[in-house]
């Protein structure tokens, strides 16, 4: 039987807006306030770092939403940068992506799940170790990360249809919790304590140190340090607020892309926002941001110290009481599941795009029988898997968050160098408030990026992760150029 040639377009405006929601709702909303909190000091300004990572986040979409109406091709940003630049960033890009930025995310994603799943199997605990692999420690946790991964894998490799269904649905549901827990947060788990300590002290900034889980030193933070704490706060809330740009990935497959993908951009980054500066309102009303590691009780331990940085169970307690963990659990392991079939669908259409400008395995730029690149998904869930096993995800993640930006900043960029270079090009929708918007974004980007330099230092190695690819590029152009002149 011959090998399918081209994608089937069966993703709706619908569809492909829950590709954008499902792909950048997962655990960080539930996580991530905690260490803003710790690093601003401010209820003010925790909502300040999430409404600011909104409005870059729309401002991007905006701006992508041109690049995908007039290169509707499978791949998205990469082919963007390849067309704006030259291959070898392009290369770079994918080359980071499959290294870790979209393989490490679907692996902590998959942690994540299993994690909240041995809230109520206690046998997936984390701490329940089953055996040692070449000095690794397995635990019940990864195993059932990867056996998730590997089933999210299987349903898109039996077709885009199947993997849509599982999207959609999984979408609505946790769209809708999260929805629900900030209406029940605001309405009927406010807190008057929480609400006057947090407004009385609304806009008063400090960072809190912390080391080993105690507090070696409290900054307060006025003029210039107000701006650097805000920059190095938005790691969270930006790998919260990633993978939005994961539908331009698809755009092969998408129903009249050249319009259907700027709307659903633009839609699904909106929604989302939405919801993440609600549910942090929520969270100031129904607990104080400030606490103490060592205190008995949720309200003592506040936003800053929730257990584990479980902000979303912390507050949800108030409201709930003792079925707190079995809801809170249920919600997060449907985002985290819904969050990883987005993830898992779109990042290897990327690889394939790769393939065919032979720069990855030739067999990986291959339809299989459904019309989905089923080598691309094996071999990023296999690669996924092993990541889960060793455990050093998360740090690849924190270091290459920096690259995540650089690439972001690069792309908008290419915006700019599109209008010069492709004046002619058909633009069935132009990025909205260009050039002010998108050169907004720029300045904004690259200043949280230089930030994150001097702050974060650990971004450093982002570069590394990146730079590797050089040498693979020109190693696999030597590679390919060897095999076509042999056939």
């Amino acid at each position: 039987m011959q090998e399918p040639t081209n994608f089937k377009r069966e993703l709706g405006l619908l569809d492909s807006t829950m590709i954008v929601i499902g792909s950048m709702i997962g655990s960080g909303i539930f996580i991530v306030s905690a260490d803003i909190a710790r690093t601003v000091g401010s209820p003010g300004y925790l909502l300040l770092v999430w409404l600011i990572t909104g409005i870059i986040t729309i401002i991007a979409a905006l701006s992508y939403g041109e690049l995908a109406g007039m290169m509707p091709h499978a791949g998205g940003q990469y082919v963007y940068l390849r067309e704006a630049y030259n291959p070898l960033i392009g290369f770079l890009y994918g080359w980071t992506l499959f290294l870790v930025i979209q393989t490490g995310t679907i692996a902590a994603v998959g942690v994540a799940f299993a994690k909240f799943t041995g809230v109520l199997i206690p046998w997936f605990s984390e701490t329940h170790l089953l055996f040692v692999l070449f000095g690794l420690k397995i635990t019940a946790a990864q195993i059932l990360a990867i056996i998730s991964i590997l089933i999210l894998t299987l349903v898109n490799i039996w077709g885009l249809k199947e993997g849509k269904i599982v999207q959609n649905i999984f979408t609505f549901t946790k769209t809708i919790a999260l929805f629900g827990l900030i209406l029940l947060g605001i309405f009927i788990g406010k807190n008057s304590m929480a609400i006057a300590a947090n407004f009385s002290n609304f806009w008063n900034a400090s960072w809190t140190h912390i080391a080993d889980g105690k507090v070696i030193s409290i900054e307060s933070l006025s003029g210039i340090a107000i701006f650097a704490a805000v920059g190095a706060a938005m790691v969270g809330s930006l790998f919260s607020s990633d993978a939005w740009n994961n539908i331009t990935f698809t755009a092969s497959e998408v129903v009249n892309p050249k319009k259907t993908i700027p709307l659903s951009l633009v839609l699904g980054t909106g929604i989302v926002t939405l919801l993440y500066i609600a549910a942090n309102f929520s969270y100031i009303l129904v607990l104080p941001l400030t606490g103490n590691p060592d205190g008995a009780t949720v309200a003592e331990r506040g936003i800053q110290f929730a257990a584990s940085d479980r902000i979303g169970i912390a507050a949800a307690t108030t409201i709930f009481g003792d079925t707190t963990a079995i809801i809170m659990a249920i919600l997060i392991m449907v985002s985290t599941f819904g969050c990883n079939n987005g993830l898992i669908l779109a990042g290897a259409r990327v690889y394939y795009a790769m393939a065919k400008d032979n720069l990855f395995f030739k067999k990986i730029g291959t339809l299989n029988k459904n019309s989905v690149p089923g080598v691309a998904l094996i071999v990023q869930g296999i690669w996924a898997s092993a990541l889960c096993l060793s455990g050093t995800y998360n740090e690849l993640l924190d270091y290459v968050m920096f690259a995540v930006i650089i690439f972001y900043i690069l792309t908008i960029i290419g915006l700019f160098i599109l209008r010069k270079k492709r004046p002619d090009a058909e633009r069935p929708y132009k990025a909205f408030g260009y050039p002010v918007l998108p050169a907004l974004y720029i300045i904004i980007a690259t200043a949280i990026a230089v930030d994150l330099l001097i702050y974060k230092s650990y971004t450093w190695y982002g570069f590394l992760i990146v730079l590797t690819g050089v040498p693979i590029y020109f190693l696999w152009k030597r590679f390919s150029i060897k095999e076509i002149t042999n056939n």
